[in-house]
């Protein structure tokens, strides 16, 4: 029994002495010792500055001053990890039976450089990974594969975390405080994160419930919580290596304006209808060349709801392909700048309600993305106009908007051509446009407030206008166009009335058919060949149309086609004044110049077949015409002539 006191005596006498010289030895032998070990482990060097201080029971730990750890030979020169301070520490009784506990790694201001290239990540040591090679040939080795690490607590405070794709950085994040937790090899690592953004601070909660899979490279389940100011976003699918994922992914924002501002988009300016508030999910891929591919996608954006799918390029700006459907989308307020929570209902109006708006139109919303997007609506309501069912492609590319419609439903008729909204250098609108079954009352009464001329029109539209504001635009507008418009109305004009009584007032004229082509230039509409006809009359019509002053300036004239024998008589009408109230009214001036006209012609014939008349008296002949006249001379001077030379003669 003695000896086995003496023998465990001398085992403390030996332990003690051995903590005792490592207690005494100085500070940078210890380090050189650390960093000796460090790199027969694993490769890399270690350099520790400053004091070094270490614990043995029951934590084996160390503390230092500022630390480096250098990066894999095919990485970058930066370190991977470099901080002002390191704490480490893991547990010393576990280390008995082979097992790697850290119990603690505490880093003020570290700065970690996370590398990935070839599907190599820097996080992968060297000797660990020779080990593996070999694990088939040594038993040591094989042990060393199996080993087990575990890490109770990392905290990192004041971080700056970089991750670098193929030497390019992805992702560059400061002032991040960080901790996470893997107790045990078969319980999930947990992550906490949290780091300051525009307005607030982002939070991030991330579960890999295995992580020693997820670390060699194999697919692994992950679920993932952002809180952001303004909303949140959750996923919950599997990731690999690369961050490549897949799963369900659900987005909500609140108030999308600051939700973009903390992640670096603070210009940006949601129109009302798509998405100053929004909820989206669907299920998400990422792939690790920055693509995002959306499926099952439901977007509720405002009061608008959407489904579809959706392919996204994280660039700058973003790339989008989509192909959506909904029931009825309404954009009405989309040019509405009001900020959320606002509680203004309506914009100044600093114009009377016959001028257009000289409110800027933002059109910043042009910039946001390019995108090439499908749109399938039973209706589409937009400022001042509520499509029908239609069938839209948007294609958007640096500032230029494309609308092609095949076909969109407007005005109870049907579109087919494009518009195009370009905001590269000032804002321009055009189009080319052709329509079948326009409900014309409809449609002049939304685009003009004209209400007195209806009919089904055809026709079609080229347009360009250019300004910042719509009367800038309407003033500008040049192009041209045609329409052609069956069986129709015209309120306030009854030409039956006006051509039989002469007065024009009130009543209705119903037309069978109208015709006409025209021009536009500086917002001003021309037209010289109106045709309208009626059962009893037809009416030509010229004239202008101030589409930018809103006016109009335009003579119709009727002709009774079965009055004077057929030669029809004409009482020209004149609308002229501001759209919202024209006066329309016979032209007399005319009727009464076209009658003067008509009575001096008659005055002259009747003079001139007087005169004839007498001449033929005469002249002994029947002359009907002036022609008439030189002929029956000739001869009455020839007969004359042959009886004086005759008696000259002496004949008879």
């Amino acid at each position: 029994m003695k000896w086995l006191v003496r023998l465990l005596f001398i085992f403390a006498a030996v332990f003690g002495l051995i903590i005792g010289a490592l207690l005494l030895m100085p500070a940078d032998k210890l380090g050189a010792i650390l960093a000796e070990q460090v790199k027969a482990s694993t490769g890399r060097e270690l350099t520790l500055s400053g004091d070094v201080h270490l614990s043995f029971w029951p934590v084996l730990g160390m503390e230092t001053g500022p630390v480096t750890f250098s990066n894999a030979p095919w990485a970058g020169s930066e370190p991977m990890l470099s901080a002002k301070s390191l704490s480490v520490g893991v547990d010393a009784l576990a280390l008995f039976s082979g097992e790697m506990r850290v119990k603690r790694v505490i880093a003020e201001s570290p700065v970690i450089r996370l590398e990935i290239s070839d599907g190599r990540g820097n996080w992968v040591l060297g000797n660990v990974a020779s080990a593996k090679q070999g694990s088939d040939s040594t038993g040591s080795s094989q042990q060393s594969e199996t080993a087990q690490i575990t890490l109770e607590r990392l905290e990192f405070s004041d971080a700056r975390l970089i991750y670098l794709e193929n030497g390019k950085v992805s992702m560059d994040f400061v002032d991040v405080d960080l901790y996470a937790s893997w107790p045990q090899v078969s319980a999930p690592m947990d992550l906490q994160a949290q780091m300051p953004v525009p307005g607030g601070a982002v939070q991030v909660d991330m579960k890999i419930p295995d992580l020693p899979a997820f670390s060699s490279g194999v697919v692994t389940p992950l679920q993932v919580g952002l809180l952001a100011p303004g909303g949140d976003i959750g996923f919950e699918g599997r990731v690999n290596l690369a961050g490549e994922m897949d799963g369900n992914v659900d987005i909500i924002a609140n108030d999308t304006h600051k939700m973009l501002a903390a992640f670096g988009q603070g210009g940006v300016v949601v129109p009302r209808g798509l998405g100053r508030i929004a909820k989206i999910d669907g299920q998400m891929t990422y792939t690790r060349d920055g693509r995002i591919s959306l499926r099952g996608m439901t977007a509720q954006l405002d009061d608008n709801r959407l489904n579809g799918e959706a392919d996204i390029v994280i660039s700058n700006p973003p790339q989008v392909t989509a192909r959506l459907n909904t029931r009825n989308l309404d954009l009405s307020k989309v040019s509405d700048t009001n900020t959320i929570g606002s509680t203004s209902g309506s914009a100044s109006k600093s114009e009377s309600s016959d001028k257009w708006s000289t409110d800027p139109i933002d059109a910043s919303a042009l910039s946001l993305a390019n995108a090439s997007i499908r749109l399938q609506a039973e209706s589409i309501a937009v400022p001042g106009i509520t499509f029908g069912q239609s069938d839209l492609t948007l294609d958007l590319e640096r500032s230029r908007a494309v609308l092609k419609m095949h076909p969109a439903s407007l005005f109870s008729g049907q579109l087919n051509g494009q518009v195009v909204a370009n905001n590269r250098n000032g804002l321009s609108v055009g189009g080319d446009l052709n329509a079948k079954n326009i409900d014309l009352k409809e449609a002049l009464e939304t685009l003009g407030d004209i209400k007195r001329l209806s009919g089904k029109a055809s026709g079609s539209l080229q347009f360009l206008g250019v300004g910042q504001t719509e009367e800038q635009i309407m003033r500008s507008l040049s192009g041209k166009g045609d329409i052609d418009v069956g069986k129709g109305v015209i309120s306030g004009v009854d030409l039956d009335r006006l051509m039989g009584r002469g007065s024009g007032s009130g009543g209705t004229t119903v037309f069978n058919s109208l015709t006409a082509s025209f021009s536009m230039k500086d917002g001003d509409l021309k037209n010289d060949d109106l045709l309208m006809k009626l059962d009893n009359f037809r009416a030509d019509g010229k004239g202008r149309v101030g589409l930018g002053a809103r006016d109009i300036d335009y003579v119709f004239t009727p002709v009774a086609l079965r009055a004077n024998s057929g030669d029809g008589i004409s009482v020209p009408v004149r609308i002229v004044g501001p759209w919202s109230n024209p006066s329309i009214k016979p032209d007399l001036t005319k009727v009464i110049e076209a009658a003067a006209e008509g009575k001096v012609k008659e005055l002259e014939d009747d003079a001139k077949q007087k005169v004839l008349k007498k001449v033929g008296n005469e002249l002994d002949a029947t002359i009907t015409k002036t022609d008439q006249v030189e002929d029956a001379l000739k001869k009455k001077l020839e007969d004359e002539a042959k009886k004086g030379l005759l008696k000259l003669l002496g004949g008879d």
